[in-house]
């Protein structure tokens, strides 16, 4: 998992580029990490915490990863990182989380779809997984807050990528738009400062609203705070979508 650093409330560090980024709608300079601003699309993505916690209120510093919606015939799928929901607990996802809040409710985690190399292995080229919510108010958590179409085979680094995620030791999300590159063939890489612990499980959404990447992967995404990873998403990933979109 992700290492912790200290976080101030905007990070403004190493300026990887001049140019000016056109990911998941937000322009701005490549390899800059923020605090992101309340959006439609930055209310996609949200914490995991244990359902004890959420279930106590104990919200504020119980999150201990990210995750996002993406697209489903069920509109009740989210992605994250296999890494984070490893283990036989119960979890709560909440999107569009900030100081303590959750503006559009907690939902509860039906089933988990973790990919056979994780299972078996814990293979890190298999660190991706997604979970199916239960209903709230006969709604499913996409038709609250929409979603993001979940990509494979795309090409590494063709388009920036916009990384948002929340630091465990944050109230808010931040994010980075950067261009990933290839760090081997079942592993990409971004360079993005300040992404540490709890970050996990991040959506690399590029400019076409698809969700490319997930944070995880090499060494849980990353031994540093600078530099992330992801797994490829490739025909694993592509398989186990369609387990987790399959009728139940």
């Amino acid at each position: 998992m992700k290492r912790n650093a200290l976080l101030g409330a905007v990070i403004m560090l190493a300026v990887t580029s001049a140019s000016e980024a056109a990911a998941d709608g937000g322009p701005g300079p490549l390899g800059v990490t923020a605090v992101a601003v309340a959006t439609p699309q930055t209310a996609r993505v949200g914490v995991l915490l244990a359902a004890e916690d959420a279930e106590a209120g104990r919200l504020v510093g119980g999150h201990f990863c990210t995750a996002s919606v993406v697209r489903s015939p069920h509109h009740d799928l989210i992605a994250t990182a296999a890494h984070c929901l490893e283990g036989d607990g119960e979890f709560v996802f909440v999107p569009g989380y900030r100081k303590g809040q959750a503006p559009y409710g907690m939902w509860k985690v039906d089933r988990v779809f973790l990919p056979d190399g994780w299972a078996k292995n814990q293979d890190e080229d298999s660190d991706v997984a997604f979970a199916t919510l239960d209903e709230r108010k006969a709604k499913g958590v996409e038709d609250v807050v929409g979603a993001n179409r979940f990509a494979t085979r795309t090409t590494t680094g063709a388009t920036p990528v916009t990384v948002t995620g929340y630091p465990h030791d944050a109230e808010d999300p931040v994010r980075c738009t950067n261009r990933p590159t290839l760090h081997d063939p079942a592993q990409q890489r971004i360079a993005c400062p300040g992404l540490t612990g709890g970050t996990s499980g991040s959506p690399w959404v590029n400019g076409d609203g698809q969700v490319v990447g997930v944070l995880g992967g090499h060494e849980q995404g990353g031994s540093t705070a600078d530099v992330s990873y992801s797994v490829v998403l490739g025909a694993e990933a592509a398989e186990l979508y369609r387990a987790a979109t399959a009728d139940p």
